[in-house]
C-alpha cells in the first residue's frame, strides 16, 4: 500500500509540475509581450497627442529651436515619464530630455527611425548603455509646417521584467503549493477504499478512550454502511448514558462540596476516594494529595483511624465524640459507616464527621450564664428577704436598726435593679435587636460632658480625673454608646483607685499623614489602681467574670460591664485591648475608625 501511494503521488507530482511550468512559461511570455505591446500603444498615443499640441519652430536646427524643444522634451519627460527625443528627417537630434543635442550622434540609423519612416511607427527593445537597462524605444514620425522629423519616447523595461520576476516567483510557491496538494490527493485516492474501515476503528478506539462524541462516516447503504450505523448508535446510546451519569455527579459534587459536614470514602481496597473542601479543613489535608493513598497513610487523628479500622474488620456503624488538635482544636461527632455495593458486596468506609465545637461551647455557655444569673440573682434577693424577715420579727421597734436595715434592703434592691438593667441591655446588644444611630460626634465637647457626669464620684474619693483630647476632632458613632463605653470604663477606673489617685482619659488620632488627615481614633482611659492580676486579664471581657468577687460587689459591679463594653466597642468596627500591673494601675485603649459604612450593623 505505501509503495503504490508513492508512485501514485509521483506520478501526480510530474504531471502537475509538467503542466504547471509550461502554463507558467507560457504566461510569463504572454504577460511580458501584453505588456509591451500595451506600453507601445501608450507610447503612440502620446506621441500623437504632443504631435498635435506643441507649437512646432520652424528652422529646428537652429540654436533658439534646439533650446524651444530641449526644454519641451524636459517638461514631456516629467509628465509622460519617459524620455523625449526630437529628431529632424535628416537624423539630427534638436532635443532630448537628458542629453545635450550637440554631444549626439545622428539617429537616422537608428532602427526604430527607420521603421518610424518605413512602417509609420517604430518600436525596439534596446540595451541602455546609459542607465544599463533595457529600453523600449518608439518613434513616429511628425509631418508639420514648421517641423518635418521624428518623436521618439523612451522607457525603461526595469518595472515589466521585476513583474515577470514576481510571476515566476509566484509561480515557483504555487507549483510548490500544487506539489503539496498533489501529495495529499494521491493519498486520498489511495484510501479511497480504505478509509471506511480505518474510520470505523479510529471511532471505535475513541470511544474505548471514553470520547463518545466520536461517530463514524457513513455514505453508503451495503454491509459497511450498516456496520457504521450500528457503531454510530451504540455512541449515541453511550454519550446519552454519560451524559446523565455527569449531570448527576456534578449535582453531588456541588452537594458534597457545600455540605457543612466532612465527608471522606474509603474504597474496598483501603484507598481515599472522595474527600470534600469541609473534610480538608477539618483534617487539614490535600484533596489531590491524598486521593488514591491508603487512608493510615495519610495524617488524620489517631482515634479516627481507630475507629476505621473498627468498622473495616467489624463492618458495623461506629458513632462517637471525638477531640482532635490539628490544624486546630476542634470537638467532633463522627459516623463512620460501612458502605456495600450490594447485600453482599464490600464497598468500603464512609466517614461522615460534623463540627460541635460551637454548639457545645454556645451549650456550656448557656448554662454557665444560667448559673451566673441564678447565682447573681441569689445574693441581693436573699439580703433583701433576711433583713425583712428580721424587720418583721421585731427590729422595727428599733428606729435606728430599722433604718440600717431598710436601707440595705434599698441598696440590694438597686442593685439588683442594675444587674437586671445589664442582662436586659447585654440581651438586647448580643441579639442584634439595637440599631446603632450613626452621626458626627464632636471629641472635645463629648469628651468633656462624659468626665463631668462622673465628676461627683470622683470628688467623693478624692480621684483627679485629667483630660487630654485636641480641638475640632471629630468622628462618625452612635454618641449613646460612645458614651456608654467611656462612662464604664471610667467608672471602673473610679472605683478601683484608691482615695487620693489619678485617673486620665485621652482622645487622640492614629497615623496622622502630611495632610493632617487621619483614619483611626485612639482613646485611652488609665488610672493608679489595684490593677489586674496577669491571669484574669484574658477573661475580663466575659460576663460575670469577677477577679475580686468581694471587691466587686464592694464596688456595686454587676460583672457585665465591661462584657457591653467589648461588645459595643465591636459594633463600631474597633478594638479594645487592656494593659494592668498590680500595685501600678491599668490602661484601656481603644481604638475606632472615623468614619462607618454606610450599613451599620444592628446590635
Amino acid at each position: 500500500m505505501a509503495r503504490f501511494r508513492s508512485r501514485l503521488t509521483l506520478i501526480f507530482v510530474l504531471l502537475i509540475g509538467v503542466s504547471v511550468l509550461a502554463a507558467g512559461i507560457y504566461m510569463a511570455s504572454s504577460f511580458k509581450s501584453n505588456h509591451i505591446s500595451q506600453l507601445e500603444q501608450n507610447m503612440s498615443r502620446e506621441i500623437m497627442l504632443i504631435e498635435q499640441t506643441l507649437q512646432w519652430q520652424a528652422e529646428p536646427t537652429s540654436a533658439s529651436a534646439m533650446a524651444f524643444y530641449t526644454d519641451w522634451s524636459k517638461k514631456l519627460e516629467q509628465t509622460t515619464g519617459a524620455r523625449v527625443t526630437f529628431v529632424t528627417l535628416d537624423g539630427t537630434v534638436v532635443g532630448d530630455s537628458i542629453s545635450a543635442v550637440s554631444q549626439m550622434d545622428n539617429h537616422l540609423n537608428r532602427e526604430e527611425i527607420k521603421n518610424a519612416r518605413d512602417e509609420g511607427l517604430g518600436s525596439v527593445i534596446r540595451y541602455s548603455d546609459t542607465i544599463k537597462q533595457n529600453m523600449l524605444y518608439v518613434a513616429a514620425p511628425i509631418h508639420d509646417d514648421n517641423f518635418e522629423g521624428y518623436v521618439r519616447l523612451a522607457m525603461s523595461l526595469q518595472e515589466v521584467e521585476q513583474s515577470v520576476r514576481e510571476l515566476w516567483a509566484y509561480l515557483g510557491i504555487g507549483l510548490l503549493v500544487l506539489f503539496l496538494v498533489a501529495t495529499l490527493v494521491s493519498y486520498r485516492i489511495a484510501f479511497n477504499l480504505t478509509r471506511p474501515i480505518e474510520n470505523m476503528t479510529r471511532v471505535a478506539h475513541q470511544i474505548a478512550h471514553m470520547d463518545y462524541k466520536a461517530r463514524a462516516q457513513t455514505t453508503s447503504t451495503d454491509e459497511i454502511g450498516q456496520l457504521g450505523n450500528a457503531i454510530n448508535a451504540m455512541a449515541d446510546s453511550l454519550q446519552l448514558q454519560m451524559a446523565q451519569i455527569r449531570e448527576n455527579e456534578g449535582r453531588l459534587r456541588t452537594v458534597m462540596e457545600h455540605m457543612i459536614n466532612a465527608i471522606v470514602m474509603i474504597d474496598d481496597q483501603g484507598e481515599i476516594v472522595l474527600i470534600n473542601r469541609k473534610a480538608e479543613q477539618m483534617l487539614g489535608i490535600k484533596n489531590k494529595a491524598s486521593l488514591g493513598k491508603k487512608f493510615e497513610e495519610v495524617r488524620v487523628p489517631y482515634e479516627l483511624a481507630e475507629m476505621t479500622q473498627e468498622v473495616i474488620e467489624r463492618k458495623l456503624l461506629v458513632h462517637e465524640e471525638l477531640t482532635i488538635y490539628y490544624p486546630e482544636e476542634r470537638l467532633l461527632d463522627a459516623n463512620v459507616v460501612p458502605v456495600y455495593y450490594s447485600e453482599q458486596e464490600w464497598a468500603g468506609v464512609l466517614i461522615m464527621l460534623q463540627d460541635v465545637s460551637d454548639i457545645r461551647r454556645l451549650e456550656r455557655m448557656r448554662s454557665e450564664f444560667v448559673a451566673n444569673v441564678s447565682h447573681e440573682l441569689k445574693t441581693p434577693i436573699a439580703a433583701v428577704k433576711g433583713f425583712a424577715e428580721t424587720l418583721m420579727n421585731g427590729a422595727l421597734n428599733d428606729p435606728e436598726i430599722a433604718q440600717s436595715f431598710l436601707q440595705i434592703i434599698h441598696d440590694e434592691s438597686e442593685r439588683l435593679n442594675r444587674l437586671i438593667g445589664d442582662i436586659l441591655e447585654l440581651s438586647k446588644i448580643e441579639s442584634k435587636r439595637v440599631p446603632l444611630q450613626f452621626s458626627p460626634v464632636h471629641m472635645p465637647s463629648f469628651m468633656q460632658q462624659a468626665v463631668e457626669m462622673l465628676s461627683k464620684e470622683a470628688d467623693k474619693k478624692r480621684i483627679q480625673v485629667s483630660l487630654v483630647v485636641e480641638d475640632d476632632m471629630y468622628m462618625e458613632a452612635d454618641e449613646d454608646r460612645l458614651r456608654q463605653i467611656v462612662l464604664n470604663l471610667l467608672s471602673n477606673a473610679i472605683n478601683y483607685t484608691s482615695d487620693g489617685g489619678q485617673a486620665k482619659v485621652v482622645a487622640a488620632p492614629l497615623d496622622v499623614n502630611e495632610d493632617g488627615d487621619y483614619e483611626r481614633i485612639q482613646l485611652t482611659i488609665s488610672d493608679t489602681g489595684i490593677g489586674i492580676p496577669k491571669k484574669d486579664l484574658p477573661r475580663i471581657f466575659e460576663r460575670f467574670y469577677r477577679v475580686d468577687k468581694a471587691r466587686s460587689r464592694g464596688s456595686g459591679g454587676t460583672g457585665l460591664g465591661l462584657s457591653i463594653v467589648k461588645h459595643l466597642v465591636d459594633s463600631h468596627h474597633g478594638t479594645i485591648k487592656v494593659d494592668s500591673e498590680i500595685g501600678v494601675g491599668t490602661t484601656f485603649t481603644i481604638e475606632l475608625p472615623v468614619l462607618q459604612d454606610h450599613h451599620p450593623d444592628i446590635r
